[in-house]
Parts: C-alpha cells; structure tokens; sequence
C-alpha cells in the first residue's frame, strides 16, 4: 500500500473512533442501585449514592440520520380508472328452469254454450268477506277457515290469535258484479303463482269464467 492511502485510510479510521466516541459520550446512561437493605433503583445520569451496588449501563442513541430520499428518476404506475363495460357486452348466464320471463299467457276461455236468454239461469250465491285488518275479498263459502295470526310474544316462545273473517251475501242485483270480481282475483293470484298452484288456479279460473258466460250475467244489462 503507498503512503498517501495508508495516511488516507488512517485519518477515516481516527475520524470513525471520534464520532463513536462522542456518540458513546452523548449516549443517555442508566444507573442501577441497590441498598443495603435490597432495593433497587433506576436513576437516569444519575450516578447511585454512596454505600450502594452501582451497575451502569450506557444506551446507544438511534442515529438521527434521514432515510435516503426516492430518486427522482423512478416513476409510478398508476391503474387506469376502472370503465364498465357497454350494456351490449352483458349475457345472460342463468335463468329459471322453464320460467318464462314474459307474462303467463292467460288461459284458453271455455266457449260459450248455445243457451237461449229464457233458459239461463241466475249465477249461484256469491259473498263479500271482511278480514280483521280491513280489507275485503270475494268468496263463494259464507264461512271461511279462521287464520292464526301471529302475536309479539317479546322473544318469548310463540303465539297466534285465530281471526274469523266475516261475510255477507252479494245482493242478486250485484251478484255478476260479485263473479267479475271473483273472476280478477284468480286471475291476479295464478300470474303470480308457481307450479301445481297455478295450473290449479287456471281451472278455477275457467270455471268461473263458464258461470259468467252460462247465466243470466251474460245477458246484455
């Protein structure tokens, strides 16, 4: 090695042992005493009274130097912003087995029979049921089933209330008006149905329908 590198490398390694030990003189030392009687104390560059047991402990410092600053030449990628796709890029993936997503067709109407004006009869009794919520519906049994409406128990085990509707007979004169009615109510019931359900709803349906077309309710008013 020549002169000149080992008088370089010399005055690095006095300049590292100066800063080590002005670190080493700043660094914060920890004094532990004990007395005679066996207690112990921490005391903070604070060297322990006389007669007592000194342990020193000196704390490094954290260096105080800032993390290297990112260069300036690296560069972030930022996502481009996320786009939904054109309503026409969307398919259909699942559907209801045999559900069809239109509206059920309305059922084939039996056809009128050749009865003549004098022959018909009037529609059997129709009756007009009040539930015990208010609202009201068309039944041709004078004495439905009561429901068992369900009371709040407070989370404590269940109950129900029976609740009997209550109904009066149609008058003769509104009596097709009461079949029509009969009739929309199937109607709306079996489109929103499923199943057996609505097959049977549709021959309900139809039979309804043949006591509209069949009675005197098919006479012009």
């Amino acid at each position: 090695m020549s002169l000149p590198r080992l008088a370089f490398a010399c005055c690095c390694l006095l300049a590292f042992a100066a800063i080590a030990s002005l670190r080493a003189q700043n660094a914060p030392v920890i004094y532990r005493c004990t007395d005679a009687g066996g207690g112990v104390t921490i005391q903070n560059d604070i060297p322990c009274p006389a007669g007592s047991k000194q342990e020193v402990r000196r704390v490094e410092a954290l260096p105080s130097t800032p993390p290297p600053m990112a260069s300036s030449s690296l560069t972030v990628a930022e996502e481009p912003a996320y786009q939904p796709p054109p309503l026409s890029d969307f398919v259909q993936v699942a559907a209801p087995a045999n559900e069809s997503i239109a509206s059920p067709e309305r059922p084939g109407l039996p056809g009128a029979r050749r009865i003549a004006d004098a022959d018909r009869l009037p529609p059997p009794p129709i009756f007009r049921c009040e539930t015990w919520d208010n609202d009201s519906y068309i039944s041709e049994d004078p004495a439905p089933k009561p429901r068992c409406i369900r009371l709040d128990t407070g989370g404590v085990g269940q109950a129900c209330e029976m609740k009997y509707d209550i109904c009066a007979r149609v008058g003769d004169n509104a009596a097709c008006d009461g079949w029509k009615r009969r009739q929309r109510e199937i109607e709306s019931t079996w489109r929103h149905s499923r199943g057996q359900d609505r097959f049977a709803l549709q021959e309900e349906f139809a039979r309804v329908t043949r006591i509209l077309t069949d009675s005197t309710c098919a006479l012009p008013p």
